[in-house]
């Protein structure tokens, strides 16, 4: 009789544990970040690693962030008149702040490996972002950018906002012809 009466108090307290681990599921649910839409166009950037919000999944089952330039425009886009190495005189550059494009993904990283179309990369540090109005040029000069003018998307920085910015680092930095930024 006593072993019956124990076979049933752990039986109580399996289903107890069972019921309360179900809701705490359940509740924890409503607080994950909601997926980003799907882009509708072509996609001009993805953003991967360690993120957690995105809208995709690469080739091993992790999460990613694809973008549109309708996506990124939605973000908000920002100006910087600033000379550049690459260019003759002050660019006018508008894009969105990388710092807000980290903010959409839910960027959990200190550093950021930005890839362009052709693999050249170069890893820059998430506080940059913080610092400085760094962006994700998609015009110059009001045009959009083409990969023919180191486009659809160019990490600028706003070099004349700070004479610091002015070095062979933060130069290297200035990824054009961006397609992929991964967070680490």
């Amino acid at each position: 009789m006593l072993q019956g009466w124990i076979q049933a108090e752990r039986a109580q307290l399996w289903l107890a544990l069972l019921v309360a681990g179900i809701l705490a599921v359940s509740a924890t649910a409503g607080h994950a970040a909601e997926p980003l839409p799907v882009p509708r166009g072509e996609v001009l950037l993805t953003v991967g690693g360690a993120i957690g919000r995105g809208n995709a999944q690469d080739a091993a089952g992790r999460s990613e962030a694809r973008f549109d330039r309708a996506m990124l425009e939605q973000i908000g886009l920002i100006e910087v008149n600033t000379a550049t190495p690459w260019h003759s005189g002050v660019m006018h550059f508008e894009g969105v702040p990388l710092r807000a494009v980290l903010a959409t993904v839910e960027a959990r990283g200190s550093n950021l490996l930005a890839t362009a179309h052709n693999e050249y990369s170069a890893t820059l540090p998430v506080s940059d972002t913080a610092r400085h109005d760094v962006i994700l040029a998609m015009k110059l000069n009001g045009e959009a950018m083409t990969l023919r003018d180191k486009g659809p998307l160019f990490i600028v920085y706003p070099f004349d906002s700070d004479k610091a910015l002015q070095t062979d680092m933060t130069y290297i930095r200035s990824v054009w012809q961006l397609r992929r930024i991964d967070v680490h």
